[in-house]
């Protein structure tokens, strides 16, 4: 009786590091990529918004099923895509081109921070993000109706 019990543990043992095995797999796996093995959509927005940047990397990783983007641009500018090339976020240290940020929310940043600028703008689910130089964070919906600063 001790031998099966011995047995039933260690076969449990050797399954839960199987599945610690399998989901690693699954989860976290990233490399790097050309420019030209972003999706078509990432790569126009890339050379619609930023055509004087080169990227420096490109990484795709996967999580689980869903896969993204993160390309880093010469001119300290990092861009998120969703697997179909949709622009997610976009992280930067100076201003943004006023051509990525929805008109809404550029309309009332200029109108209410007039001495401002906008740094980082990201899509979330079910609102979006900008960050100001000054450090303020303001959410809005997604249609670009202002809802609340955040600090």
């Amino acid at each position: 009786m001790k031998k099966q019990s011995v047995i039933f543990r260690r076969h449990v043992f050797l399954f839960a590091v199987f599945l610690l095995f399998s989901s690693c797999m699954l989860y976290g796996k990233s490399k790097f990529i050309e420019f030209s093995n972003l999706p078509e959509k990432a790569q126009t927005y890339i050379k619609t918004h930023f055509p004087d940047a080169k990227p420096l990397k490109i990484e795709k990783e996967k999580d689980g099923l869903s896969v993204k983007y993160e390309v880093e641009l010469d001119n300290k500018i990092d861009l998120d895509f969703n697997s179909k090339g949709e622009i997610t976020g976009i992280d930067g240290n100076s201003e943004l081109p006023d051509s990525v940020i929805p008109k809404e929310i550029l309309d009332y940043v200029k109108k209410n921070y007039p001495d401002n600028y906008i740094t980082d703008w990201h899509l979330e689910k079910k609102a979006q993000e900008v960050e100001l130089d000054n450090d303020i964070e303001l959410k809005f919906d997604l249609k670009g109706k202002f809802l609340r600063i955040d600090k």
